[in-house]
Protein backbone atom coordinates (compact mmCIF):
# COMPACT_ATOMS: atom_id res chain seq x y z
CA UNK A 1 0.00 0.00 0.00
CA UNK A 2 3.25 2.45 0.92
CA UNK A 3 4.49 1.67 -2.86
CA UNK A 4 1.36 2.33 -4.51
CA UNK A 5 0.98 5.62 -2.33
CA UNK A 6 4.56 6.33 -3.44
CA UNK A 7 3.83 5.87 -7.11
CA UNK A 8 0.43 7.99 -6.96
CA UNK A 9 2.33 10.78 -5.60
CA UNK A 10 5.45 11.37 -7.38
CA UNK A 11 2.77 10.98 -10.73
CA UNK A 12 0.94 13.98 -9.42
CA UNK A 13 4.08 15.87 -9.18
CA UNK A 14 4.42 18.67 -12.23
CA UNK A 15 8.36 18.65 -13.27
CA UNK A 16 9.69 15.32 -14.69
CA UNK A 17 13.02 16.07 -13.22
CA UNK A 18 11.33 16.16 -9.37
CA UNK A 19 9.47 13.31 -10.39
CA UNK A 20 12.69 11.31 -11.03
CA UNK A 21 14.18 12.71 -7.74
CA UNK A 22 11.32 11.81 -5.85
CA UNK A 23 11.38 8.07 -6.92
CA UNK A 24 15.10 7.53 -6.35
CA UNK A 25 14.66 9.05 -2.62
CA UNK A 26 11.18 6.51 -2.08
CA UNK A 27 13.21 3.41 -3.52
CA UNK A 28 16.22 4.05 -1.68
CA UNK A 29 14.67 4.50 1.94
CA UNK A 30 14.97 1.28 3.90
CA UNK A 31 11.08 0.53 4.78
CA UNK A 32 10.67 0.06 8.61
CA UNK A 33 8.63 -2.71 10.12
CA UNK A 34 6.18 -1.17 12.27
CA UNK A 35 5.14 -4.50 13.91
CA UNK A 36 8.45 -4.79 15.69
CA UNK A 37 8.43 -4.35 19.13
CA UNK A 38 10.80 -1.64 19.96
CA UNK A 39 13.38 -3.24 22.62
CA UNK A 40 11.47 -2.01 26.23
CA UNK A 41 8.27 -3.69 25.14
CA UNK A 42 9.90 -6.63 23.82
CA UNK A 43 11.77 -7.19 27.16
CA UNK A 44 8.90 -6.59 29.05
CA UNK A 45 6.94 -9.55 27.03
CA UNK A 46 9.49 -11.67 27.54
CA UNK A 47 8.97 -11.68 31.36
CA UNK A 48 7.88 -13.98 33.58
CA UNK A 49 3.79 -13.35 34.88
CA UNK A 50 5.18 -12.27 37.85
CA UNK A 51 7.65 -9.62 37.30
CA UNK A 52 5.40 -8.22 34.55
CA UNK A 53 2.64 -8.00 36.83
CA UNK A 54 4.95 -6.79 39.75
CA UNK A 55 5.95 -3.78 37.10
CA UNK A 56 2.02 -3.26 35.68
CA UNK A 57 1.01 -3.05 39.50
CA UNK A 58 3.70 -0.25 40.45
CA UNK A 59 3.41 1.57 37.79
CA UNK A 60 -0.04 1.56 37.97
CA UNK A 61 -0.18 2.54 41.84
CA UNK A 62 2.54 5.38 40.91
CA UNK A 63 0.77 7.02 38.54
CA UNK A 64 -2.40 6.70 40.78
CA UNK A 65 -0.92 8.11 43.80
CA UNK A 66 0.84 10.73 41.84
CA UNK A 67 -2.38 11.94 40.19
CA UNK A 68 -4.28 11.96 43.19
CA UNK A 69 -1.07 13.59 45.24
CA UNK A 70 -0.77 16.70 42.30
CA UNK A 71 -4.85 16.59 41.98
CA UNK A 72 -5.08 17.19 45.80
CA UNK A 73 -2.38 19.51 46.63
CA UNK A 74 -3.39 22.75 44.00
CA UNK A 75 -6.70 22.18 46.07
CA UNK A 76 -5.77 22.41 49.15
CA UNK A 77 -3.54 25.33 48.96
CA UNK A 78 -6.09 27.06 47.47
CA UNK A 79 -8.20 26.53 50.45
CA UNK A 80 -5.57 27.48 52.07
CA UNK A 81 -4.47 30.62 50.56
CA UNK A 82 -8.23 31.26 51.07
CA UNK A 83 -8.20 30.92 54.78
CA UNK A 84 -4.85 33.04 54.72
CA UNK A 85 -6.55 36.32 52.99
CA UNK A 86 -9.94 36.13 55.15
CA UNK A 87 -8.06 36.12 58.10
CA UNK A 88 -5.62 38.92 57.19
CA UNK A 89 -8.64 40.87 56.01
CA UNK A 90 -10.12 40.46 59.18
CA UNK A 91 -6.98 41.49 61.29
CA UNK A 92 -6.53 44.69 58.81
CA UNK A 93 -10.06 45.95 60.02
CA UNK A 94 -9.53 44.80 63.47
CA UNK A 95 -6.16 46.40 63.72
CA UNK A 96 -7.72 50.03 62.20
CA UNK A 97 -10.03 49.61 64.65
CA UNK A 98 -7.98 48.74 67.73
CA UNK A 99 -9.88 45.50 68.29
CA UNK A 100 -7.30 43.15 67.75
CA UNK A 101 -7.37 39.34 70.08
CA UNK A 102 -4.99 39.16 72.53
CA UNK A 103 -3.78 35.95 70.62
CA UNK A 104 -1.91 38.27 68.16
CA UNK A 105 0.21 39.83 70.71
CA UNK A 106 0.08 43.66 69.89
CA UNK A 107 2.99 45.72 70.52
CA UNK A 108 3.32 49.32 71.65
CA UNK A 109 6.94 51.12 71.39
CA UNK A 110 9.15 53.75 69.32
CA UNK A 111 9.88 53.32 66.13
CA UNK A 112 13.47 52.36 67.08
CA UNK A 113 12.10 49.65 69.29
CA UNK A 114 9.87 48.38 66.91
CA UNK A 115 12.17 48.21 64.12
CA UNK A 116 10.34 50.89 61.89
CA UNK A 117 11.91 52.09 58.48
CA UNK A 118 11.73 55.44 57.88
CA UNK A 119 9.66 55.14 54.46
CA UNK A 120 7.20 53.72 57.29
CA UNK A 121 7.31 56.54 59.84
CA UNK A 122 6.43 58.61 56.94
CA UNK A 123 3.98 57.03 55.87
CA UNK A 124 2.27 56.83 59.17
CA UNK A 125 3.00 60.25 59.90
CA UNK A 126 1.49 62.03 56.96
CA UNK A 127 -1.50 59.19 57.35
CA UNK A 128 -2.24 58.94 60.81
CA UNK A 129 -4.98 56.46 60.13
CA UNK A 130 -3.87 54.26 58.12
CA UNK A 131 -1.89 51.31 58.62
CA UNK A 132 1.55 50.05 57.05
CA UNK A 133 2.29 46.32 55.94
CA UNK A 134 6.12 45.42 56.14
CA UNK A 135 7.79 42.15 55.75
CA UNK A 136 10.96 41.75 58.00
CA UNK A 137 12.98 38.79 56.93
CA UNK A 138 10.18 35.74 56.37
CA UNK A 139 7.64 37.62 59.01
CA UNK A 140 5.32 39.93 58.48
CA UNK A 141 3.74 42.85 60.20
CA UNK A 142 1.41 45.63 60.60
CA UNK A 143 2.12 49.09 61.97
CA UNK A 144 -0.07 52.20 62.99
CA UNK A 145 0.62 54.91 64.80
CA UNK A 146 -1.44 56.33 68.00
CA UNK A 147 -2.60 59.63 67.74
CA UNK A 148 -2.65 60.01 71.61
CA UNK A 149 0.65 59.50 72.77
CA UNK A 150 2.28 59.28 69.07
CA UNK A 151 3.91 55.62 69.77
CA UNK A 152 3.68 52.97 67.42
CA UNK A 153 1.27 49.64 67.77
CA UNK A 154 2.68 46.38 65.91
CA UNK A 155 0.88 43.27 64.97
CA UNK A 156 2.56 40.22 63.14
CA UNK A 157 0.42 38.34 60.18
CA UNK A 158 0.15 34.08 60.78
CA UNK A 159 1.91 33.94 57.62
CA UNK A 160 4.36 31.29 59.11
CA UNK A 161 1.46 29.04 60.49
CA UNK A 162 -0.69 28.95 56.97
CA UNK A 163 2.83 28.11 55.70
CA UNK A 164 3.80 25.30 58.09
CA UNK A 165 0.14 23.71 58.28
CA UNK A 166 0.70 24.28 54.23
CA UNK A 167 3.91 22.17 54.77
CA UNK A 168 2.21 19.47 56.80
CA UNK A 169 -0.62 18.92 54.68
CA UNK A 170 1.98 18.30 51.74
CA UNK A 171 3.89 15.67 53.78
CA UNK A 172 1.03 13.97 55.65
CA UNK A 173 -0.70 13.27 51.83
CA UNK A 174 2.43 12.37 50.44
CA UNK A 175 2.95 9.92 53.44
CA UNK A 176 -0.43 8.20 53.44
CA UNK A 177 -0.46 7.79 49.22
CA UNK A 178 3.14 6.38 49.89
CA UNK A 179 1.09 4.20 52.78
CA UNK A 180 -1.21 3.00 50.71
CA UNK A 181 0.30 2.54 47.36
CA UNK A 182 2.93 -0.07 49.50
CA UNK A 183 0.10 -1.56 51.23
CA UNK A 184 -1.70 -2.30 48.19
CA UNK A 185 1.29 -3.49 46.08
CA UNK A 186 2.33 -5.68 49.27
CA UNK A 187 -1.65 -6.69 49.59
CA UNK A 188 -1.58 -8.08 45.27
CA UNK A 189 1.59 -9.24 45.31
CA UNK A 190 1.73 -11.73 48.35
CA UNK A 191 -2.17 -12.27 49.10
CA UNK A 192 -4.27 -11.57 45.89
CA UNK A 193 -2.20 -12.39 43.06
CA UNK A 194 -0.59 -15.13 44.62
CA UNK A 195 -3.85 -16.82 45.32
CA UNK A 196 -5.99 -16.43 42.35
CA UNK A 197 -3.31 -15.77 39.65
CA UNK A 198 0.05 -17.25 40.15
CA UNK A 199 -0.96 -20.54 41.88
CA UNK A 200 -3.25 -21.23 39.57
CA UNK A 201 -1.09 -20.63 36.98
CA UNK A 202 1.60 -23.04 38.70
CA UNK A 203 -1.22 -25.58 38.79
CA UNK A 204 -1.51 -25.73 34.91
CA UNK A 205 2.30 -25.61 34.31
CA UNK A 206 2.26 -28.74 36.82
CA UNK A 207 -0.51 -30.40 35.03
CA UNK A 208 0.73 -30.06 31.79
CA UNK A 209 4.33 -31.15 32.69
CA UNK A 210 2.48 -34.16 34.09
CA UNK A 211 1.01 -34.65 30.47
CA UNK A 212 4.22 -34.35 29.17
CA UNK A 213 6.25 -36.87 31.75
CA UNK A 214 2.71 -39.46 31.33
CA UNK A 215 1.55 -39.22 35.35
CA UNK A 216 -1.97 -39.74 34.40
CA UNK A 217 -2.41 -38.87 38.46
CA UNK A 218 -1.18 -35.42 38.11
CA UNK A 219 -2.47 -34.17 34.96
CA UNK A 220 -6.43 -33.29 35.54
CA UNK A 221 -6.74 -30.18 38.05
CA UNK A 222 -9.09 -30.79 40.79
CA UNK A 223 -12.87 -29.61 40.48
CA UNK A 224 -12.75 -28.02 43.68
CA UNK A 225 -9.96 -25.97 43.09
CA UNK A 226 -11.11 -24.43 40.16
CA UNK A 227 -13.13 -21.33 40.31
CA UNK A 228 -15.77 -20.10 38.15
CA UNK A 229 -13.22 -17.04 36.91
CA UNK A 230 -11.95 -17.23 33.18
CA UNK A 231 -8.64 -18.42 34.60
CA UNK A 232 -11.27 -21.29 35.80
CA UNK A 233 -13.11 -21.65 32.55
CA UNK A 234 -9.37 -22.33 30.92
CA UNK A 235 -8.33 -24.83 33.71
CA UNK A 236 -11.77 -27.07 33.15
CA UNK A 237 -11.76 -26.77 29.55
CA UNK A 238 -7.94 -28.28 30.13
CA UNK A 239 -8.80 -31.12 31.76
CA UNK A 240 -12.14 -31.66 29.73
CA UNK A 241 -9.51 -31.79 26.44
CA UNK A 242 -7.28 -34.01 28.29
CA UNK A 243 -9.32 -36.49 29.13
CA UNK A 244 -11.23 -36.63 26.11
CA UNK A 245 -7.26 -36.63 24.49
CA UNK A 246 -6.23 -39.85 26.99
CA UNK A 247 -9.44 -41.84 26.24
CA UNK A 248 -9.25 -41.45 22.48
CA UNK A 249 -5.40 -42.52 23.02
CA UNK A 250 -6.81 -45.65 25.19
CA UNK A 251 -9.21 -46.75 22.79
CA UNK A 252 -6.92 -46.32 20.01
CA UNK A 253 -4.52 -48.95 22.19
CA UNK A 254 -7.61 -50.93 23.04
CA UNK A 255 -8.46 -50.47 18.71
CA UNK A 256 -4.87 -51.36 17.96
CA UNK A 257 -4.87 -54.61 19.91
CA UNK A 258 -7.96 -55.82 18.52
CA UNK A 259 -7.03 -55.09 15.26
CA UNK A 260 -3.82 -56.96 15.76
CA UNK A 261 -5.98 -60.44 17.43
CA UNK A 262 -8.34 -59.70 14.17
CA UNK A 263 -5.44 -60.17 12.00
CA UNK A 264 -4.40 -62.88 13.80
CA UNK A 265 -7.87 -64.38 13.58
CA UNK A 266 -8.23 -63.78 9.80
CA UNK A 267 -4.45 -65.39 9.49
CA UNK A 268 -5.47 -67.94 10.90
CA UNK A 269 -8.73 -68.49 9.22
CA UNK A 270 -7.21 -68.07 5.74
CA UNK A 271 -4.41 -70.76 6.92
CA UNK A 272 -7.43 -73.19 7.41
CA UNK A 273 -9.42 -72.28 4.63
CA UNK A 274 -6.10 -72.89 2.38
CA UNK A 275 -5.44 -76.17 4.17
CA UNK A 276 -8.90 -77.06 3.59
CA UNK A 277 -9.03 -76.49 0.31
CA UNK A 278 -5.89 -78.27 -0.55
CA UNK A 279 -7.56 -81.35 1.41
CA UNK A 280 -10.49 -81.29 -1.30
CA UNK A 281 -8.49 -83.28 -3.95
CA UNK A 282 -7.33 -85.98 -2.30
CA UNK A 283 -10.20 -86.30 -0.38
CA UNK A 284 -12.57 -86.25 -3.32
CA UNK A 285 -9.99 -89.06 -5.00
CA UNK A 286 -10.27 -91.22 -2.12
CA UNK A 287 -14.00 -90.73 -1.80
CA UNK A 288 -14.57 -91.79 -5.59
CA UNK A 289 -12.28 -94.49 -4.84
CA UNK A 290 -14.20 -95.82 -1.61
CA UNK A 291 -17.08 -95.54 -3.19
CA UNK A 292 -15.95 -97.86 -6.49
CA UNK A 293 -14.65 -99.68 -4.34
CA UNK A 294 -18.32 -99.80 -2.13
CA UNK A 295 -20.11 -101.13 -5.26
CA UNK A 296 -18.06 -104.21 -5.84
CA UNK A 297 -19.27 -107.13 -4.04
CA UNK A 298 -17.47 -108.24 -0.84
CA UNK A 299 -18.28 -109.93 2.55
CA UNK A 300 -20.15 -108.96 5.55
CA UNK A 301 -16.77 -107.30 7.55
CA UNK A 302 -15.55 -106.17 4.44
CA UNK A 303 -18.54 -104.16 3.69
CA UNK A 304 -18.89 -102.54 7.47
CA UNK A 305 -15.02 -101.63 7.15
CA UNK A 306 -15.99 -99.51 3.46
CA UNK A 307 -19.28 -98.24 4.92
CA UNK A 308 -17.34 -96.72 8.35
CA UNK A 309 -14.39 -95.36 5.80
CA UNK A 310 -17.12 -93.93 3.97
CA UNK A 311 -18.53 -92.05 6.72
CA UNK A 312 -15.19 -90.86 7.43
CA UNK A 313 -13.88 -89.40 4.61
CA UNK A 314 -17.29 -87.88 4.26
CA UNK A 315 -17.23 -86.49 7.47
CA UNK A 316 -14.06 -85.49 6.36
CA UNK A 317 -15.17 -83.52 3.28
CA UNK A 318 -17.59 -81.92 4.80
CA UNK A 319 -15.81 -80.75 7.48
CA UNK A 320 -13.38 -79.73 5.04
CA UNK A 321 -16.03 -77.28 2.92
CA UNK A 322 -17.56 -76.07 6.45
CA UNK A 323 -14.22 -74.41 7.02
CA UNK A 324 -13.95 -73.19 3.42
CA UNK A 325 -17.40 -71.57 3.87
CA UNK A 326 -16.60 -70.03 7.12
CA UNK A 327 -13.60 -68.23 6.18
CA UNK A 328 -15.72 -66.65 3.03
CA UNK A 329 -16.48 -63.13 3.65
CA UNK A 330 -20.14 -62.15 2.40
CA UNK A 331 -22.06 -58.58 2.37
CA UNK A 332 -23.94 -58.21 5.76
CA UNK A 333 -27.50 -59.57 4.13
CA UNK A 334 -30.34 -59.95 6.92
CA UNK A 335 -32.64 -62.83 5.95
CA UNK A 336 -34.50 -65.63 7.79
CA UNK A 337 -32.00 -68.35 9.24
CA UNK A 338 -33.16 -71.19 10.29
CA UNK A 339 -31.33 -71.92 13.42
CA UNK A 340 -31.42 -75.69 14.16
CA UNK A 341 -29.35 -76.75 10.86
CA UNK A 342 -26.98 -73.61 11.64
CA UNK A 343 -26.24 -74.55 15.17
CA UNK A 344 -25.22 -78.44 13.99
CA UNK A 345 -23.10 -76.99 11.17
CA UNK A 346 -21.50 -74.63 14.69
CA UNK A 347 -20.81 -78.08 16.14
CA UNK A 348 -19.80 -79.74 13.14
CA UNK A 349 -16.54 -77.13 12.97
CA UNK A 350 -16.16 -77.72 16.42
CA UNK A 351 -16.45 -81.15 16.74
CA UNK A 352 -12.35 -81.30 15.00
CA UNK A 353 -11.34 -81.25 18.04
CA UNK A 354 -10.93 -84.84 19.33
CA UNK A 355 -12.59 -83.59 22.67
CA UNK A 356 -15.43 -83.54 21.00
CA UNK A 357 -15.29 -87.23 20.66
CA UNK A 358 -15.88 -87.76 24.44
CA UNK A 359 -18.60 -85.47 25.25
CA UNK A 360 -22.42 -85.82 24.49
CA UNK A 361 -23.89 -82.81 22.51
CA UNK A 362 -27.62 -81.91 21.92
CA UNK A 363 -29.49 -79.85 19.63
CA UNK A 364 -32.84 -78.97 21.15
CA UNK A 365 -33.45 -75.99 19.44
CA UNK A 366 -36.85 -75.92 17.56
CA UNK A 367 -36.91 -77.62 13.87
CA UNK A 368 -38.94 -73.90 12.74
CA UNK A 369 -37.24 -71.75 15.15
CA UNK A 370 -35.82 -69.12 12.43
CA UNK A 371 -34.18 -65.65 13.38
CA UNK A 372 -33.77 -62.67 11.22
CA UNK A 373 -29.95 -62.06 10.57
CA UNK A 374 -26.76 -62.70 8.72
CA UNK A 375 -26.19 -67.11 9.09
CA UNK A 376 -22.69 -66.42 8.24
CA UNK A 377 -22.15 -64.36 10.95
CA UNK A 378 -24.27 -65.86 13.54
CA UNK A 379 -22.51 -69.35 12.99
CA UNK A 380 -18.96 -67.11 14.28
CA UNK A 381 -20.89 -66.53 17.14
CA UNK A 382 -22.26 -70.15 18.05
CA UNK A 383 -18.31 -71.76 17.08
CA UNK A 384 -17.16 -69.28 19.85
CA UNK A 385 -20.10 -70.57 22.17
CA UNK A 386 -19.69 -74.20 21.94
CA UNK A 387 -15.89 -74.20 21.62
CA UNK A 388 -15.86 -72.35 25.37
CA UNK A 389 -18.77 -74.63 26.64
CA UNK A 390 -16.48 -77.62 24.91
CA UNK A 391 -13.10 -76.02 26.67
CA UNK A 392 -14.86 -76.01 30.35
CA UNK A 393 -16.45 -79.10 30.89
CA UNK A 394 -14.64 -82.91 31.33
CA UNK A 395 -15.02 -85.79 29.01
CA UNK A 396 -17.91 -87.14 29.41
CA UNK A 397 -19.59 -83.95 29.92
CA UNK A 398 -23.10 -82.40 28.33
CA UNK A 399 -23.62 -79.91 26.13
CA UNK A 400 -27.01 -78.37 25.15
CA UNK A 401 -28.10 -75.95 23.10
CA UNK A 402 -32.55 -75.06 23.55
CA UNK A 403 -34.76 -72.62 22.38
CA UNK A 404 -37.59 -70.76 23.19
CA UNK A 405 -39.97 -67.79 22.43
CA UNK A 406 -41.33 -65.00 24.29
CA UNK A 407 -43.11 -61.79 22.95
CA UNK A 408 -42.10 -57.98 24.17
CA UNK A 409 -43.23 -55.15 23.12
CA UNK A 410 -45.70 -56.74 20.23
CA UNK A 411 -42.22 -58.20 18.78
CA UNK A 412 -41.66 -61.70 18.72
CA UNK A 413 -38.05 -62.93 19.94
CA UNK A 414 -36.07 -66.30 19.86
CA UNK A 415 -33.86 -67.28 22.87
CA UNK A 416 -31.48 -70.18 22.41
CA UNK A 417 -29.42 -71.04 25.68
CA UNK A 418 -26.07 -72.48 25.31
CA UNK A 419 -25.07 -74.91 28.54
CA UNK A 420 -22.93 -76.98 29.81
CA UNK A 421 -22.27 -79.12 33.20
CA UNK A 422 -18.70 -78.13 33.37
CA UNK A 423 -17.34 -75.51 36.47
CA UNK A 424 -18.96 -72.75 35.29
CA UNK A 425 -17.97 -68.71 35.64
CA UNK A 426 -16.05 -67.45 38.33
CA UNK A 427 -17.69 -64.84 39.98
CA UNK A 428 -15.31 -62.46 39.61
CA UNK A 429 -15.39 -62.77 35.96
CA UNK A 430 -19.10 -62.51 35.54
CA UNK A 431 -19.57 -59.02 35.72
CA UNK A 432 -16.51 -58.08 33.33
CA UNK A 433 -17.03 -61.71 30.85
CA UNK A 434 -18.02 -59.29 27.91
CA UNK A 435 -14.90 -56.95 27.71
CA UNK A 436 -12.20 -57.78 25.56
CA UNK A 437 -8.60 -59.64 27.53
CA UNK A 438 -10.09 -60.48 29.81
CA UNK A 439 -7.53 -63.19 31.19
CA UNK A 440 -9.61 -65.35 33.37
CA UNK A 441 -12.95 -65.83 31.33
CA UNK A 442 -14.50 -68.58 29.51
CA UNK A 443 -12.30 -68.08 25.85
CA UNK A 444 -8.72 -67.29 27.93
CA UNK A 445 -7.30 -69.92 26.02
CA UNK A 446 -7.54 -68.61 22.74
CA UNK A 447 -7.94 -64.64 21.40
CA UNK A 448 -9.35 -63.45 24.42
CA UNK A 449 -11.70 -61.55 21.97
CA UNK A 450 -14.68 -64.60 20.83
CA UNK A 451 -17.34 -63.10 23.45
CA UNK A 452 -16.17 -59.70 23.08
CA UNK A 453 -17.19 -59.98 18.41
CA UNK A 454 -19.86 -62.43 19.93
CA UNK A 455 -21.89 -59.75 22.03
CA UNK A 456 -21.05 -57.30 19.19
CA UNK A 457 -22.25 -59.35 16.38
CA UNK A 458 -25.37 -60.19 18.26
CA UNK A 459 -25.69 -56.27 19.19
CA UNK A 460 -25.50 -55.49 15.51
CA UNK A 461 -28.59 -58.23 14.74
CA UNK A 462 -30.87 -56.05 17.67
CA UNK A 463 -30.55 -58.84 20.37
CA UNK A 464 -28.83 -59.15 23.68
CA UNK A 465 -26.17 -61.96 24.91
CA UNK A 466 -25.89 -62.56 28.37
CA UNK A 467 -24.27 -65.04 31.14
CA UNK A 468 -24.76 -66.39 34.04
CA UNK A 469 -24.32 -69.84 35.79
CA UNK A 470 -26.65 -72.87 36.18
CA UNK A 471 -28.04 -73.39 39.74
CA UNK A 472 -27.06 -77.29 39.04
CA UNK A 473 -24.19 -76.38 37.80
CA UNK A 474 -22.20 -75.02 34.44
CA UNK A 475 -22.68 -72.29 32.79
CA UNK A 476 -25.22 -70.90 30.65
CA UNK A 477 -24.64 -68.38 27.93
CA UNK A 478 -28.01 -66.70 26.71
CA UNK A 479 -28.37 -65.49 23.26
CA UNK A 480 -31.72 -63.26 22.33
CA UNK A 481 -32.98 -62.70 18.73
CA UNK A 482 -35.35 -61.15 16.62
CA UNK A 483 -37.52 -63.64 15.42
CA UNK A 484 -38.36 -64.14 11.52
Amino acid sequence: MAERFGQRFTELLPRPRLRRRTQALLTSAAPSPIWRFPPLAGLFGNLKVRPKFMVLHNLFFVLLTATIYFSLIPFIEQRINAARTREEAILMRAFMENRVPGEYLPVIGGAAELQLPAEAQGFLNDYPRAAYRHQQDTREFLFRRLPESGRYQRVEFPSDTYDSFTHRVRLTLFFVLGAIYLLSVLALEFLIMPRYVYSRIRMMLDADQAVRENRRADEVIDRERILDDEIGQIMHSRNVTVQALRQHEDELAKALETLEAQDRLASLGLLSASVAHELNTPLSVLLGSLEKMAEQPCDTPTRQRLDRMLRVTQRIKKISESLIDFARVRRDVFEPVRLQPLIQEAWDLVGIDEKAIAVKFKNSVGVIDTAMGNGDRLIQVFVNLLRNALNAIKPGGHIEVSSFVTIDGGRRWLHLKVEDDGPGIPPDVLPDIFDAFVSTRLDSRGTGLGLTIAEGIISQHGGTISAANRPSGGACIEVKLPAA
